[in-house]
């Protein structure tokens, strides 16, 4: 089972972080877990790669996690842009929970 945890204060979404395989399929094949990872993957590289913000990301293979936490003091265009990110990406594993209940699950702290 694969838990995405939002991190939230207020109304902004600070951050993220998915834990564990989904168990879809075998490692390498599982397309619930590709899906979660390129969603992941995407939402990082538009925050860190593309806007050029220094979000903290940790990559742990122990665990089979990934986190990312938004820096302070972003500016307001670029704190808009980040929860739209944020946001989409929680819609998305909504929907992905929604339709693989079994593999995944979406919690908000």
């Amino acid at each position: 089972m694969t838990t995405v945890t939002f991190h939230i204060e207020g109304s902004r979404i600070t951050g993220f972080e998915m834990q564990g395989h989904s168990g879809y399929a075998p490692q390498g094949e599982d397309i619930v877990c590709a899906a979660l990872t390129s969603a992941v993957r995407l939402t990082e590289c538009a925050v860190n790669d593309v806007l050029g913000l220094e979000a903290s990301v940790k990559v742990r293979d122990k665990d089979a996690s990934i986190s990312l936490k938004l820096p302070n003091g972003m500016g307001q265009a670029n704190e808009k842009t980040c929860q739209t990110l944020l946001e989409a990406l929680m819609v998305h594993c909504v929907q992905l929970a929604e339709e693989y209940p079994e593999n995944i699950t979406v919690m908000e702290v």
